[in-house]
């Protein structure tokens, strides 16, 4: 029953994966569709948010996979494709985001809550107490205690 539920879950994989790029979509110019592909791979799919329009089925990641090719034919260098792009959708289509003063957080922002919550650690196992005994007691109710606990 096992293998047939993971079965069922691969084929299902592969079918989703192959419904993603439309070999109608290819350009008759291997380079250019080498090109072509190498930066949907780069494009966030606005409807998916966590694929490429490359892997994405949607039909708004079809609509960019065919935009793409379009400024490639016209000429359109790399950078060219995605500057136009970016200026029709705005940065969140780049999968990898500029690093710039804007985008720090992005991008150092989880080895900063890392650091910060290690730093927390190490200062919470610092302030510990060495030993078992409560600070709070005084001697004489430390004494008690300990006579409790040897009974």
């Amino acid at each position: 029953m096992r293998r047939a539920a993971l079965t069922l879950i691969a084929l299902f994989g592969l079918v989703w994966a192959a419904a993603a790029y439309e070999p109608g979509e290819a350009l008759d110019d291997p380079a250019l569709e080498a090109r072509a592909r190498a930066i949907s791979k780069e494009l966030r799919c606005l409807v998916c948010q966590n694929e490429s329009i490359d892997d994405s089925a949607a039909p708004l990641a079809r609509d960019l996979r065919l935009l793409v090719r379009e400024r490639l034919l016209a000429g359109d260098t790399d950078a060219q494709v995605l500057d136009h792009i970016v200026a029709r959708y705005g940065e969140f289509v780049l999968l990898r985001p500029p690093v710039r003063p804007e985008t720090w957080l992005l991008w150092y922002g989880p080895f900063a809550a890392v650091l910060l919550g290690l730093g927390i650690i190490v200062w919470r196992v610092r302030r510990k107490p060495a030993s078992g005994v409560n600070p709070a007691l005084s001697a004489e109710e430390e004494r008690r205690l300990r006579d409790i606990v040897n009974d």
